[in-house]
């Protein structure tokens, strides 16, 4: 494994700008990526889904899948030293990672905050998947701005092949791209990951928490004119991927929207911040429709903090936006 952790080292050095932070660069990043092929092999030899009869401190009940890539994801963080405080949704808690690790003598310091698997609700048939991973520079994530301190995010794919979509964006610089994984080879994909311009040949969209439709007017009324101007539904239950269908086709609108009875399930340091930077990084806009605001505006001062979601191409947030009065 260690020739691969090198090999997707030198792939990176064609798309980051490895000169600012050299050990996200060449440590955090390709280690991350290493852990998401490792996932990829844990969930192709899982061949039964089960519940693992333990609960993470949320409450929700945790699938053999979902500890088998938490314990990947924590076996790769401990390998790297510049990276101090690690918390993920099945154990939401920031702790040090520093004990029993090689001394980091970069001064680099980072926290990882991830979702080791997303999409437990849909990996019983077999469908799409992912994980999310938001690193922060310093010690902590929390009552941090994510729009400065969350410096680069991953969401690793896992279908019928093995991707990974890498955002960076730190001191002005700001990257996007796609990178496919396997145990024997690591290549570039994309090396740009864009939204496209307009016009939009087609034109799709994702309603997720689609309950809410029927609570409020403004959400089934948005969801009819989807329908009646022909947009292409693109949904799978799935975070991950319906998002990255839409960095693929370079359009489309993901919306989970919250009401008073259909709360929000998403949460914000797991799965929304990383995920907006993505988006961000491609061109694209992430809002909370709560209130309008960028996802990345406010700082998160609580692991269980949640919210709803619109993101995408800018004209159909920004389309949404006003459909929902924010």
């Amino acid at each position: 494994m260690a020739d691969q952790t090198q090999q997707i080292y030198k792939t990176l050095q064609d798309l980051l700008p490895v000169k600012s932070n050299p050990s996200l660069s060449t440590s955090v990043i390709p280690s991350l990526l290493q852990s998401i092929q490792k996932v990829a092999e844990t969930l192709r030899s899982s061949q039964t889904i089960s519940q693992a009869g333990t609960a993470n401190a949320f409450g929700d009940d945790q699938l053999n899948v979902d500890v088998q890539a938490e314990n990947v994801i924590r076996e790769a963080l401990a390998a790297c030293p510049a990276v101090v405080t690690a918390s993920s949704e099945e154990d939401p808690k920031e702790v040090s990672t520093t004990s029993d690790k090689v001394p980091n003598d970069s001064g680099e310091e980072y926290t990882v905050a991830f979702d080791p698997l997303d999409g437990s609700s849909i990996i019983a048939p077999n469908w799409t998947v992912g994980t999310i991973i938001g690193i922060w520079e310093g010690s902590s994530a929390l009552n941090q701005s994510p729009a400065k301190k969350q410096i680069a995010s991953i969401l690793g794919v896992f279908g019928p092949r093995t991707t990974a979509v890498v955002a960076w964006r730190l001191d002005g610089v700001s990257v996007c791209f796609e990178i496919g994984l396997s145990a024997t080879s690591c290549e570039i994909v994309r090396p740009d990951v864009k939204f496209a311009s307009s016009p939009f040949k087609t034109r799709y969209f994702a309603p997720a928490n689609l309950r809410a439709a029927a609570e409020d007017e403004r959400y089934c009324a948005l969801i009819s004119k989807y329908i009646s101007e022909k947009y292409t539904l693109r949904y799978s239950g799935g975070l991950v991927p319906d998002v990255v269908h839409a960095l693929v086709k370079g359009h489309g609108v993901y919306i989970s929207p919250v009401t008073e009875v259909s709360k929000a399930k998403l949460r914000r340091l797991y799965e929304l911040a990383p995920l907006a930077l993505i988006v961000e990084c491609a061109g694209g806009r992430a809002v909370d429709p709560a209130t309008g605001k960028d996802v990345l505006e406010t700082s998160i001062l609580d692991e269980d903090e949640r919210g709803g979601l619109v993101c995408g191409t800018r004209e159909e947030v920004d389309r949404v936006c006003e459909a929902f009065g924010i």
